[in-house]
């Protein structure tokens, strides 16, 4: 298949350009390079890779790109760690509304006149924000509370623009959730705020790199956010890649929604002290302080996987430890060259 995929250069974008490439697809990537700058990736010269430098905004931009393209991945948005849904509460709704209006009135258009056959929703794990129900399966979406951060609304109308042009104009769907993506090549972000965390300046990105830094740093005792109880499912990058391609391939995907996650749980705290072990290597004690949370630091984040693994046999199989073994490495050269 041919396949449009917007947001490439991001960081699960560049994870599923790579997958989809190993899996035989042509793949055109779009970006605007708004989060990182530019990043050269090994893909980039790929023969069956074609890069576009544009904004995602522009439905007549996507209409052409879309013009032979069997499939749509719509994957560009404004996003960020837990400071990004304070710093651009507004920007995040704004933005990333054009850009969903704009990804499906294109999609819409080729479906009808060209030959796309399905668009696959990026979604977030952060529609379930409110949730209560653990492990949250994906039908919860329609009876759990509504977002409260304006990041996680937006996701959870991603998700009604999906519905809402399958019903009107027949547009075939699929609905990704990716949780707590993890892996090599996020950096720090054009936009990151940078703040305090003990003695070490971060821009707050996501948990995982910025907890690697802090140790990596020398920072003793190692601070984080809240009671560090907060439960999240980490999730390897390449696991996730491999997930969407599934939902694009797989025919019982069709007008589905699926949480794209390892079964695995782990609190921010158990996350802290496998870092620090690993980093330490048992020479100095596991000692933490607590700073205070942010508001929208939501405290469980816990998928049901069932969904996945029965209708697509797709599990996430890769362990926190063999991610943070790559990780880990990839973080300290970014320190050493000063590039988070």
């Amino acid at each position: 298949m041919k396949i449009l995929v917007t947001g490439s250069a991001g960081f699960i974008g560049g994870y599923l350009v790579q997958d989809l490439l190993n899996a035989g697809h042509h793949v055109v990537g779009l970006d605007n390079f708004s989060k990182y700058g530019r990043v050269a990736r090994t893909s980039d010269s790929h023969e069956r890779f074609e890069f576009v430098e544009g904004d995602a905004r522009d439905p007549n931009l996507l209409k052409e790109l879309l013009e032979d393209c069997d499939h749509f991945v719509a994957g560009a948005a404004l996003i960020g760690g837990i400071s990004y849904f304070h710093e651009f509460a507004y920007d995040l709704l704004a933005a990333n509304e054009r850009i969903t209006a704009a990804a499906f009135d294109a999609a819409i258009h080729a479906h009808k006149n060209g030959k796309l056959q399905k668009i696959t929703v990026m979604s977030s794990s952060m529609v379930f924000e409110n949730t209560t129900e653990y492990p949250t399966p994906e039908a919860a979406v329609h009876r759990c509370p509504p977002p409260s951060s304006t990041y996680g609304f937006q996701k959870l109308a991603t998700e009604y623009f999906a519905r809402g042009a399958w019903q009107q104009y027949g547009l075939p769907f699929t609905i990704a959730r990716p949780f707590n993506c993890v892996g090599i090549g996020e950096r720090r972000a054009v936009c990151d705020v940078e703040i305090m965390s003990g003695n070490v300046k971060l821009a707050m990105s996501h948990v995982v790199p910025d907890l690697v830094q802090k140790v990596i740093k020398g920072q003793n005792p190692l601070h984080i956010l809240g009671s560090g109880q907060q439960v999240r499912h980490y999730t390897y990058g390449g696991d996730l890649a491999a997930g969407i391609r599934i939902t694009i391939e797989h025919p019982r995907a069709l007008n589905e929604d699926f949480n794209l996650s390892t079964p695995q749980k782990t609190t921010v705290l158990e996350l802290a002290e496998v870092i620090w072990n690993k980093i330490h290597k048992g020479t100095k004690e596991f000692q933490v302080v607590h700073d205070a949370p942010f508001q929208y630091d939501v405290q469980e984040r816990s998928p049901s996987t069932t969904k996945a693994e029965e209708v697509l046999g797709f599990t996430a199989n890769t362990s926190l430890s063999d991610m943070l073994d790559e990780v880990i490495p990839w973080v300290e050269q970014q320190v050493m060259t000063a590039a988070i």
